[in-house]
């Protein structure tokens, strides 16, 4: 029987629920499930209430930690699983401490990384861990376009994807079934969005709220009704963001918001997305933005700010189409920090927001059904599970065969110095 090819995965725990851990848990089931693959992983979060080992698969051995591990740990890790490859995914300022060891690792094996960056310009200030890794797989096409212009030997875009029998479009009796438990039969004729994001500033959640209420006072004006919804799945009081009930409150639009602060399961999840007639983000900046993904496949048109990897999502690549409503950016504020010293913020008027929910509402049910399906047929074909477990596969075995071959020609210092572009 031929030996497996050993992942070590850095990321957040393979079981966990958030974007990171659902994004990595689909990735090493495909892969495991390709029979030339085993994964061992350092499972990230904060704290766990369980520090045993965990085994999902015969190929899968989860070791939860308190953040994304240390030196030590992966040092014993490299010295006893030996493995083929080493796969970080998840924001690079978790990772330094892992480049800061390249030359330790790269003794033993590769480093691959899942990246994604918000927004432009290029960060010039991360090159240090682009030299240091020895493939880059970006699942943004922005971060793919700017990394692969100075990289493009060893960067790729693949896509994040959801399985399709977790999102997908319900039958009609059950959407309305649905539709009257969540939120009452005198919302069955509501035109209803969502918006399903972390209460924090970036992500403009009062924003969200202000726009709603000037969309309702403009639907009472025109068509002398507000049968109208928002559902905002977050934690209101996140204290990365605002009060959200004071808000709600100060727009008097108690009886038009929805809030939704419990953790769900994705097929709950799912039959939110089907109870809604579109989704919104218009986040300032974001790397891709799996909420809009999700609603999209669920059929549903969104509306999204064109940022980051939302931009991919909201407008077809292939015509130039959209899957509902772009909204280009009216301001760019290039902001930073001393660890990230530059990144674009992109705001888009409210005004223009709360054009965009008359418009679609204005299409009536038929049309943003069809708009809908064109956005689901869209996820299907561009953002396929498959395709993007396919492309890991092809790229990670590349990566392993080649370095097994180089390392019979050239010496690891040797190695190392190319990539860090020291010689030539």
């Amino acid at each position: 029987m031929k030996k497996k090819k050993k992942i070590l995965l850095l990321s957040d725990h393979l079981l966990s629920t958030s974007g990171v851990g659902c994004q990595s848990r689909y990735l090493a089931n495909g892969l495991v499930q390709k029979g030339e693959w085993e994964i061992r992983q350092l499972g990230a979060a904060v704290k766990h209430e369980n520090y045993d080992l965990v085994q999902p698969h015969p190929d899968i051995v989860i070791k939860p930690v308190d953040g994304f591990g240390n030196r030590d740990m992966l040092r014993q890790l490299l010295a006893v699983e030996k493995p083929d490859v080493l796969l970080l995914f998840t924001d690079p300022r978790f990772f330094v401490w892992v480049w800061q060891m390249e030359e330790e690792i790269h003794q033993v094996c590769p480093i691959a990384y899942w990246h994604v960056w918000d927004n432009e310009p290029y960060p010039s200030f991360n090159g240090a861990f682009y030299h240091g890794t020895d493939l880059i797989n970006c699942h943004s096409h922005l971060t793919y376009r700017m990394v692969s212009e100075k990289f493009p030997n060893k960067t790729n875009f693949i896509p994040h994807a959801l399985p399709q029998e977790v999102f997908r479009k319900l039958p009609d009796h059950q959407i309305r079934e649905s539709k009257k438990a969540l939120l009452g039969e005198e919302r069955l004729d509501h035109f209803v969005g969502i918006w399903i994001n972390r209460n924090a500033k970036r992500k403009r959640p009062n924003d969200v709220i202000a726009t709603w209420a000037m969309f309702l006072d403009e639907l009472e004006k025109k068509h002398g009704h507000r049968k109208a919804t928002m559902i905002m799945h977050t934690d209101p009081m996140d204290q990365e963001g605002p009060n959200l009930y004071e808000t709600i409150s100060l727009f008097g639009v108690e009886n038009n918001v929805m809030l939704s602060p419990t953790r769900c399961e994705f097929d709950q999840i799912n039959v939110l997305h089907n109870i809604s007639d579109f989704c919104v983000n218009i986040a300032l900046n974001e790397g891709f933005g799996l909420t809009t993904l999700e609603s999209m496949q669920a059929g549903n048109p969104i509306i999204a700010a064109k940022t980051g990897g939302l931009t991919r999502q909201v407008i077809d690549h292939r015509d130039g189409s959209e899957n509902g409503i772009g909204l280009d950016p009216d301001v760019r504020s290039l902001v930073g920090s001393q660890l990230v010293p530059y990144i674009y913020e992109d705001y888009v008027q409210n005004e223009k927001v709360a054009d965009a929910y008359m418009k679609l509402y204005e299409l009536g049910p038929e049309k943003r059904a069809e708009l809908g399906e064109k956005a689901r047929q869209y996820t299907l074909s561009e953002f396929s599970l498959e395709k993007t477990v396919d492309l890991w596969h092809e790229t990670l075995s590349k990566l392993v065969d080649d370095w097994k071959e180089d390392a019979h020609k050239v010496q690891p210092k040797y190695r190392i110095k190319v990539l860090e572009g020291k010689e030539n």
